[in-house]
Parts: structure tokens; sequence; C-alpha cells
């Protein structure tokens, strides 16, 4: 151990009672936070023995461990694990999570033999427990994912650590310079990377990554629940005009939204009396010819976000409230449900990306463009930035300044059916062309089950 990790290890030991603090917080508004703790530390409960009687014979187990810290990572997860239970059938999947969200999306994707757990707190003591647990075949860490103790612990014990679906932004990557005696060897020591990006891998290179290959982003593989996709097209067929969407907004995002309907009309605002002509006269700025919708990032801001929305004097209707038959009318729609953002990109015409009018990096619009809902981004789109320029290289997205333009140009597109049209099938065309990183990073991975941490076959987890 050199002198850096020693000096984080120490650090992040010290760190344990703020983490079960924070967890303690957390569990009150997502009660998800306060299941399991002991697993965050590498203490598991002795009922999962029976399930784990497979994974300490030989020299390695036979699960193959997949790490989704968040929600977004393990909808990427998803695509990739139906593709890697075609190459090896009967695979035995260990899923981590680091969030609460992340987690229940997750025990979706579980099925019989199957373990899910916390991702270990990165303490030498904690990584060692859960490793000698489970002994997994190799490690696969969606996409920002490096531990330094981890990856060592990996490599102390002969278990092949892989990075998927790699990205790496210049602002992470300066972080990680500073640090470089720290996140050099943590890099260094994976086994391998596949960036979705020449960018990301050039990025991930600096660090002393071995890059094995630019294979694209997994989320152009999904493929939209059909159900969901027919329910929110026919919703929108209903809805009398159309539909613009505020998608994965994050804090900060629905104040600038407000504000600039607010301006819209600033000679109606000037009539404002008592909070009954209030409403009246803010429900008149945005009864322009687009029905909103809003879906907040993460579910703990639902009920913040509406209390903002009616606090500004517009009526809002909940997704939780809604029929089957139609969403209830109102001046908002508030999407207050996980796991339903097809339905989401369905029911609307054009959708501002969230994430990017504040300096947050921007959240993916690949799930949107295979929905085939057009896309107005903000400037901050660092996170994503090779798919924000080939969306709108492609005309599947549009760039603009700030909120302000964003809901002028979203509104202009919704309201120009034969525009709107054409920006739909971009949208889908730039879905399909840039598929296939699924397939790829599943046979990667079957093959390096195949050659084994040192070279010998390793039994695929069916054997």
């Amino acid at each position: 151990m050199n002198l850096a990790r020693a000096l984080y290890s120490v650090a992040i030991w010290c760190a344990q009672p703020l983490l079960r603090r924070k967890l303690r917080r957390r569990a009150l508004a997502e009660p998800g936070y306060g299941r399991d703790v002991p697993e965050r530390f590498g203490r598991y409960a002795p009922p999962m023995d029976s399930l784990l009687g497979h994974s300490t014979t030989g020299p390695m187990g036979h699960f193959v461990w997949v790490h989704a810290v968040s929600l977004g990572e393990t909808r990427a997860a998803a695509i990739l694990l139906a593709e890697l239970r075609r190459q090896l059938p009967g695979m035995r999947l260990l899923l981590t999570h680091g969030t609460a969200t992340g987690r229940a999306e997750g025990e979706k994707l579980l099925q019989p033999g199957d373990v899910q757990v916390w991702q270990p707190w990165d303490t030498p003591g904690a990584v060692r427990r859960f490793l000698r647990k489970f002994r997994p075949a190799i490690g696969v860490l969606m996409e920002t994912e490096v531990w330094p103790n981890m990856v060592a612990a990996c490599q102390a014990a002969g278990i092949p650590l892989v990075l998927a679906n790699a990205r790496l932004n210049e602002r992470s990557l300066r972080k990680a310079q500073r640090v470089a005696p720290l996140a050099r060897p943590a890099f260094g020591g994976l086994a391998a990377a596949w960036a979705q990006t020449e960018e990301d891998a050039r990025r991930l290179r600096a660090l002393g990554t071995p890059v094995g290959g630019v294979f694209g982003n997994l989320k152009f593989d999904v493929v939209p629940d059909a159900a969901q996709l027919a329910r929110g097209r026919a919703w929108r067929a209903g809805a009398g005009r159309p539909v613009v969407l505020l998608a994965s907004s994050r804090e900060g995002e629905e104040t600038l939204w407000l504000d600039v309907l607010k301006q819209k009309r600033p000679l109606a605002l000037l009539s404002i009396g008592s909070d009954a002509s209030k409403n009246v006269a803010i429900s008149r700025c945005v009864d322009s010819p687009v029905q909103w919708l809003v879906v907040p990032r993460h579910p703990q801001r639902f009920d913040e976000v509406h209390q903002m929305i009616a606090s500004a004097g517009l009526t809002v209707s909940r997704r939780s409230s809604w029929s089957a038959e139609a969403p209830t009318q109102a001046d908002v729609w508030l999407g207050d449900s996980l796991g339903e953002m097809a339905q989401y990109y369905a029911l609307a015409h054009v959708a501002l990306l969230g994430g990017s009018f504040a300096p947050l990096g921007g959240q993916n619009l690949i799930e949107a463009a295979a929905c085939g809902c057009p896309v107005v981004m903000g400037p901050h789109t660092f996170n994503f930035a090779e798919a924000a320029e080939l969306a709108a290289s492609a005309g599947a997205a549009e760039r603009v300044a700030d909120m302000t333009a964003g809901v002028a140009a979203a509104q202009a597109l919704a309201s120009d059916a034969t525009a709107q049209a054409a920006a739909s099938a971009r949208a889908t065309a730039f879905a399909v062309a840039h598929r296939g990183a699924a397939l790829a990073t599943a046979q990667a991975i079957a093959e390096m089950l195949d050659r084994g941490a040192g070279g010998a076959p390793v039994p695929h987890p069916a054997g």
C-alpha cells in the first residue's frame, strides 16, 4: 500500500460515523437508506448464507458481480444484464448499489439465486469481507465507480475488475490528476475499461487505464417498454394541446422554469391583488398553446416541487392520482413515479433536458431519443458531451443558451406539427444508429471469464 492509499484508508475509516449519520438522515425521507446498513461495512445477515454455497468453492466463485451505484447506472446495467444472461446461461448475479433508488430499481433485475447487497464502504476491512463472502468470478463497475481499496483488493485476490460503459469528463479528469498518487494506481489496476466515446478513452488513458475498446453507450440499446409507449401516446392524443416535458429536472431548474412562465405576460402580473386573483393572473400567464409536464430527477423532491409549483399559483395534477384513462386537467402535470420515463417521453411532444439548465452536467438524452421525443438542452451537458453533440448534429436535439430560450424553442417546436414529426423521426433514427454496445460489452466480459485472472480458464457461472 503506497502512502497515498494509506492516508486515504485512514481518512475513509474515520469517516464511517459520518456515513452512518448521513444514512440515518436520508432514511427519514427515503426509508431504503435505513435498510441493511451493516452490509455497507461488509457485515451480512446469516440467512444470506443459504444462497452462497456455490460461491465459496474453488479458487474463484461463480458470481458475476455488477456494481451500479445509482438509478441511471442501474438502468444501464439492466441493458447489459439482459445480454449477459444470453451470453452466459445460468449466470448468478451479485448486484450492488450505493443509493436507495438504484437498489429499488435493481430488485426488478434479480432472478432466483441472485444476490443484491449494498456496495461496501471503501475501507480495507469492509472490502476484504465483501470479497471473502461472495468470491466473484469478475467485477463489473458501471460508468464511473472506481474505488482505490476495492481495486487493490481485487488485484490481490486475482479477481478481474472492469469498468463498463466507462465515461470520464474533463472536470473529473482534472480532479483525479490532482490526486494522481491515489487515482493512477486505482485506474491502472483495472483489468479493462470499455469507453463510451473516443474522448472518454483518451481521458481514461491519461490516468493509466487499460482501455480495451470504445463500444459506445449502453443506453442506446434500451428498448422502451411497449405498454408504456402506448399508454403515453394515448394520453397525448387526448391532451387537447401539445405537451412539453421538463425531464429529470434538478434542484434550481424548476425555479428557472417558473420564472420564465411568470415573465411571459408581465402586464397580467400587475393586476395581482388577492391570492385568488394571483392564481388567475399567473394561470393566464401560462395559458400557452402547450400543456406542461414536470418530472423531477429525484423522488425525494416530488413533494417539494409540487409545493413550489402550487405556491406560484398554478394547479397541479400528480401522476399518482391519475386514472388509467387520462391525466386530470391542471396547469401542470407532475410525474411523481419511478420507472415510467418511457411513458412520460411518449406523452410529450418535446422535452427540456434536466440538469442542463443549471451547471450540473445534464441528464442522458438517449432514452428520450429512443422514445422518439426530441430534446431542447441547455448549455451544461458536460456529463454526456459527445452524445449531446451527436444528437444536435443529427437534429434529434437543439441547444439553447438558457431556460428562457429553452421554453421558447420547446413551445415553438411542440406547436408546429410538421416540424415536431420530423424531429421525432430524427430522434428515433439517431437512437437506432448507435446501438450495439451491450453485445460488445457482454462478449468482452465472457471472453475475460474464459481467460480467467491469470490466463487459466474460469468456469462459466452455469458450470
